[in-house]
């Protein structure tokens, strides 16, 4: 029989990471997730896929958190981001709308799918602006769009390489990207890279670009310092943030005023952010198995 301190142990990580989950999926994530898995209707891909076994993984959320960081060395993708975000007064709402995203453009009807598409890129016709230099930019900009799609899906795929239930190998990886092309060229990107190789040519071409600005160290400081959670779950999170940044290579920390390798121990620094990883993203699991369940019901009534 177990004792009481583990079942104490086990209710405060299910907590924790029901926590953590209502948070990312926001004050709708209910009535989200049955909209998702619920709406009749042709999906884009197939249950047990590439795409929605990365993106029905907890390591997303070390992926996410992770793609932020990457995402904000653009910096006209930052500027966009501190003029017209909300992410300090509403950081949480801010990630619960991408995560509804995500989610119903991975497991949603094609109609709904493409109606969320289509709301993203009414949104982005407004974000408009200059850099401190006058360079103007815009969010709906392809060149734009495609660094942040290809910031997303490498921190994905790198998260749920190191910390998800069931990584992809061999033809899964280049279909994984094949997959989320498919979603970025609707909603705008241009030639979205769907092999391995393309993404790291992808990447490897934005780097000219990338500077970790004023506002990027800004944004990364608050994500990490004030995730308005309860005194409980900080701990969890900080692992999580901890893990995505144990998969930032060491040039973009210091970009970021990051801990780098330089000051912590190669080696040490992976095991760290690997135990942080493992131990945070199971947490979240315990959470996410509910709902897993009760969207596999809603699969099952709608078939």
């Amino acid at each position: 029989m177990a004792s009481l301190a583990s079942l104490g142990s086990v209710t405060l990580r299910e907590r924790v990471g029901a926590e953590l989950f209502r948070k990312v999926a926001g004050p709708d994530g209910p009535r989200n997730r049955e909209r998702v898995h619920g709406t009749p209707g042709p999906r884009w891909f197939a249950p047990g896929s590439p795409i929605t076994r990365v993106h029905g993984d907890a390591s997303m959320f070390v992926g996410g958190i992770r793609a932020i960081m990457l995402q904000s060395l653009h910096p006209a993708a930052m500027q966009g981001v501190a003029d017209h975000s909300g992410y300090r007064g509403d950081m949480w709402g801010r990630l619960a709308q991408v995560s509804t995203y995500i989610a119903m453009t991975t497991f949603g009807a094609e109609q709904d799918a493409r109606q969320v598409i289509r709301a993203v890129q009414r949104a982005h016709e407004s974000v408009t602006g200059t850099l401190p230099d006058g360079t103007p930019y815009a969010a709906s900009d392809p060149h734009l769009l495609g660094w942040v799609h290809a910031a997303e899906v490498d921190s994905f795929l790198l998260a749920h390489d190191r910390f998800g239930h069931q990584p992809l190998v061999g033809a899964e990886r280049d279909e994984y990207l094949a997959q989320t092309a498919h979603v970025a060229g609707l909603l705008g990107v241009t030639d979205p890279p769907i092999t391995e190789a393309g993404l790291r040519a992808t990447l490897d071409a934005y780097r000219p670009e990338l500077a970790g600005t004023p506002a990027a160290r800004d944004a990364i400081s608050f994500l990490v310092w004030h995730p308005d959670l309860p005194l409980a779950a900080r701990p969890a999170y900080l692992s999580l943030v901890g893990a995505a940044v144990s998969l930032t290579p060491e040039w973009q920390r210091r970009e970021l005023g990051l801990p780098h390798p330089r000051v912590l121990d190669a080696t040490l620094d992976r095991t760290v952010g690997r135990a942080l990883g493992k131990v945070s993203t199971g947490a979240i699991r315990w959470a996410m198995a509910s709902g897993h369940a009760q969207a596999r019901e809603l699969q099952d009534a709608r078939r």
